[in-house]
């Protein structure tokens, strides 16, 4: 696995002060911000032109698009057009979706029933058609990798891969689903980008965040949970540096409640 430096990300969703937002994710020295994907939220896609609009050099994208709410090529041509008009810094973010948005995009949208399988088939043909429209630069595609057919897909054709795990996941399964994802890969494994969306920072779990992480801070503590990092910036930095050197994590995303809690542990390793 290449030693990768550290890059940091903000997940937000998109709302009334979304170009402050983004131009306050860039000031603190994040790299990227991610929108997610639902029928409830603003357009994700459109989402990302607007902040990549307002600033310079901050890269813009999805955490994740649901394969089940677009037609693949529909997909792949909304986010070529958004990669060429954001001078290419889009990266794109897909899953196969969770089942209440898979639900929503059968009853709101008129999309067909899908299974399991055809989820993750959907996953594959947007990237295809992505990589097929591009004419010039690649667009990274970051796959959220679930199940063992979906961390096989992901160590084929991503460029980014975050295991879609249980918060409560211990550390030796994190450990398993990596070294799944880089026996997929092959020969690119070195060529992967290992993504760690840390939901909690601090000692308190926020109400909007508890249908994610749950409700209980004690349980994350006892399972030294990966999607929990506390301590002062010195001890978080240091626990995240070990993170990178035990399962290859190298790009640390967090939601946007955290932003400025989190700017310290940034200052102290971006780019290193």
């Amino acid at each position: 696995m290449m030693d990768r430096r550290f890059r940091f990300g903000v997940i937000g969703g998109p709302g009334a002060q979304w170009r402050e937002l983004a131009c306050r994710t860039e000031e603190l020295g994040y790299s990227t911000l991610l929108m997610p994907d639902g029928l409830s939220l603003l357009a994700p896609l459109p989402a990302a032109a607007v902040a990549a609009s307002v600033t310079k050099t901050l890269r813009v994208g999805t955490f994740v698009l649901a394969s089940t709410v677009r037609m693949p090529r529909t997909a792949a041509w909304e986010a070529a057009s958004v990669a060429v008009l954001t001078d290419h810094r889009l990266e794109l973010g897909i899953g196969t979706g969770n089942p209440w948005m898979n639900r929503a995009a059968v009853d709101e949208l008129g999309m067909p029933e899908t299974t399991p399988a055809q989820r993750l088939a959907l996953v594959e043909q947007t990237v295809r058609h992505l990589r097929e429209l591009e004419t010039t630069a690649h667009t990274p595609v970051l796959i959220a990798a679930g199940g063992p057919r979906s961390r096989k897909l992901a160590g084929q054709i991503a460029d980014i891969v975050t295991p879609a795990n249980h918060p409560l996941a211990d550390r030796q399964e994190i450990a398993r689903i990596v070294a799944e994802i880089d026996a997929a890969a092959g020969p690119r494994a070195d060529r992967l980008e290992y993504l760690m969306n840390v939901l909690i920072v601090g000692d308190a779990i926020p109400r909007r965040l508890a249908p994610l992480a749950g409700d209980d801070i004690g349980a994350l503590i006892a399972a030294d949970s990966l999607s929990l990092l506390r301590g002062t910036p010195r001890q978080m930095a240091d626990e995240i540096q070990r993170r990178r050197d035990a399962f290859g994590f190298s790009y640390i995303t967090v939601n946007e409640l955290f932003i400025d809690q989190f700017a310290p542990v940034v200052e102290l390793l971006a780019g290193r």
